[in-house]
């Protein structure tokens, strides 16, 4: 019979002291399994919250989450998978343009993505916006997708770190999101349980982030890529702006038609930047490049081959969805109305209020407050204008989508407040403010 308490753990975290790998996985299996109640659970959480982990604590911590539940491999893909993941961001859309444009580069991309909730945007909900388009393929439907089209992405399954699922609905009722150790163990072991070896982070930070702040967004940058280095995991991060939205579009039929544009080259300079940033380092991490300027020249190369949007194209297919809306964008799901919005003075753009924004898209349909929320795949909005553009009364800044000309009014007054014309040019911030590496 083991001798480890939980009390016993409370308390020793409490004080700062160092927790054993087997009081972290007697923790972690016993509040899977319902041994440990949620009143305990909840003040080592606090305790957590209060006086943190040590980066050997916080692995194991990720390790004890991984194994709580199904843990993939992929051996018919090859043992070296590269995966992204993106902390969070309005208008993020940038899975579905780097990952076609990276698998045209020659790396082989099976994903596991989640769906949106608040004001951020989810992949799996964007990519359902496509007609016929499925996110619930079975093993081998997936392997098949991926060896046809070179990528897939899918949903998480359902028995994929049920520890984690179980601990953040009890960190978000007892004010203890907000930890780096609990944040970076809970985007880690999902990551590592899916079956990625090798995985490149995009820590947004900003306004219209989830982590504001930008050295706490550099501190779970490398608070995750430590945990991957300790567990076995080649991991890079890239600290990036999110004080505006990226690219035009908010929404998810929006977000899939700007991303194709994207693929053909068209697309808006922010949104391309940033995938050549992220493409390049998952070039590295796959071992086709040796340093990111080598992995943009690549990425340039296919993409004036035209070769992204075809990689796109056949991902679509592979997925039973509509790869006409290539051609034919119209086929994505369409508002039934659309409002323009009008700058009312002259001057600069001086501040985007970008999680503002994300919430009046949530409002108007395309987001979701609990997950089991229906959305509006064709709701959001598109924002015209970059902090410090000059722009001119009656100059076109916005567009508005939703079900009713009631919502899409309410939507645009508030969009005017959220986009700051001033007097005097504002400098944005760089859009990759830093790489952590090992």
């Amino acid at each position: 019979m083991s001798t480890v308490r939980v009390y016993d753990i409370i308390t020793k975290t409490r004080d700062g002291l160092e927790l054993s790998r087997e009081e972290i996985r007697f923790l972690i299996d016993g509040y899977t399994a319902g041994r440990i109640p949620d009143y305990q659970m909840a003040a080592w959480c606090m305790a957590v919250y209060f006086r943190g982990l040590s980066p050997e604590a916080t692995a194991e911590l990720t390790m004890a989450m991984v194994n709580s539940g199904e843990v993939l491999s992929w051996p018919e893909l090859g043992d070296e998978l590269v995966d992204k993941h993106s902390t969070g961001g309005v208008g993020d859309k940038t899975t579905l343009v780097l990952l076609p444009w990276v698998a045209a580069a020659g790396v082989k991309i099976a994903k596991m993505s989640g769906r949106g909730l608040g004001h951020t945007g989810g992949t799996i909900d964007k990519l359902s916006s496509i007609p016929g388009f499925r996110v619930d393929l079975n093993r081998a439907e997936f392997v098949q997708a991926v060896e046809e089209a070179g990528l897939a992405v899918v949903g998480q399954t359902g028995n994929l770190v049920p520890a984690d699922k179980k601990l953040y609905a009890l960190r978000d009722v007892t004010a203890t999101v907000d930890s780096i150790p609990l944040i970076a163990s809970s985007i880690m072991s999902k990551k590592i349980a899916a079956g990625a070896s090798r995985i490149v982070l995009d820590v947004k930070t900003g306004s219209g982030a989830f982590m504001e702040d930008l050295d706490k967004a550099r501190l779970l940058a490398e608070t995750m890529v430590d945990i991957g280095v300790k567990t076995g995991r080649r991991t890079t991060a890239l600290v990036t702006n999110m004080d505006q939205p990226l690219g035009h579009a908010v929404g998810n039929a929006l977000e899939v038609r700007e991303a194709i544009a994207t693929l053909q080259g068209k697309g808006p300079e922010d949104l391309t930047e940033l995938c050549l940033a992220l493409g390049a380092e998952m070039l590295i991490q796959a071992d086709k490049v040796r340093t990111p300027e080598e992995g943009r020249r690549l990425l340039l190369e296919v993409m004036e081959q035209n070769l992204p949007i075809e990689k796109f194209r056949r991902m679509i297919a592979a997925q039973g969805g509509d790869a006409r809306v290539i051609e034919k964008p119209e086929l994505l799901p369409q508002a039934p109305v659309c409002l323009e919005v009008h700058a009312t003075r002259s001057g600069y753009v001086t501040h985007i209020a970008t999680k503002t924004i994300g919430l009046i898209a949530m409002e108007l349909g395309a987001g979701r407050q609990r997950i089991e929320d229906d959305i509006d795949l064709s709701a959001g909005l598109e924002v015209f204008v970059k902090v410090g553009d000059k722009v001119e009364v009656g100059q076109l800044t916005a567009r508005v989508y939703g079900p009713s000309q009631d919502a899409v009014e309410n939507a645009a007054a508030k969009l005017k407040e959220a986009i700051q014309i001033g007097e005097s040019p504002a400098q944005p911030l760089p859009l990759v403010l830093a790489r952590v590496s090992r």
